[in-house]
């Protein structure tokens, strides 16, 4: 199980194809990158199965996800940066960037609102993990995220509806974090990628690559993700 993130072939990527709009999940700009499905669902969850799906891009500056998620039973209501936006609506993009580093974890609701941390050793305490910290507001500020659905929703939507969240993560809010990187292309990083709903009516669990216990922060879960 091997991703390959594309190269972004549009220099103004971010400016233009960042918009929040489920339409732009088929435009021509993020048709060029592959899609990834988060299929593997936990065998606590409810027997909803939201359809999420995720495309990567990237450019010699940031890289590029989008996430589109075919979903009942949504509901977002965590509207401070790093409250627990697990138990909302929400979509996970874990990233480890070279084998003897911590990871990132960027945890978004569907409202739009980020949880993120450098995680060195994720091993359970009382406060987190043994070795975390969050990412600094002002790291945190330089990440764009886009989203269709209202900051808040509540009460639940219980229909049928697609939502996507977009964002653009800086190389350098990585650099901050795991050290110098160099170049994208052709490095090669270990990722997860998530879909939840813990306080949901119908809590549920889903990976791209399967995780082995109900517990997204497994580094040895991850899979590789190559840059194009």
């Amino acid at each position: 199980m091997t991703y390959l993130v594309r190269r972004a072939q549009d220099v103004r990527f971010a400016v233009s194809h960042l918009n929040g709009a489920v339409e732009e999940w088929n435009s021509p700009a993020w048709q060029q990158a592959d899609v990834l499905d988060v299929a593997h669902f936990r065998p606590e969850s409810s027997s909803h199965r939201p359809v999420t799906q995720v495309r990567l891009l990237h450019d010699d500056m940031a890289i590029y996800a989008m996430f589109r998620v075919q979903d009942r039973f949504v509901r977002s209501v965590q509207t401070e940066y790093c409250g627990p936006v697990c138990t909302d609506s929400c979509v996970e993009w874990f990233a480890q960037p070279r084998a003897n580093s911590g990871y990132l974890n960027f945890e978004i609701n569907c409202g739009g609102v980020l949880l993120s941390s450098y995680i060195e050793d994720a091993t359970r305490t009382a406060d987190g993990f043994k070795r975390f910290t969050h990412v600094m507001p002002a790291h945190a500020a330089q990440i764009t995220i886009v989203h269709s659905m209202p900051a808040v929703v509540d009460p639940e939507v219980v229909d049928a509806v697609t939502w996507v969240v977009q964002y653009r993560v800086p190389l350098a809010l990585f650099e901050s974090y795991a050290g110098p990187l160099g170049a994208l292309s052709g490095q090669e990083w270990q990722c997860n990628f998530y879909k939840c709903g813990d306080h949901t009516s119908h809590p549920h669990w889903a990976s791209w690559s399967p995780v082995q216990e109900l517990n997204f922060h497994r580094p040895q879960d991850f899979a590789p993700v190559r840059f194009e």
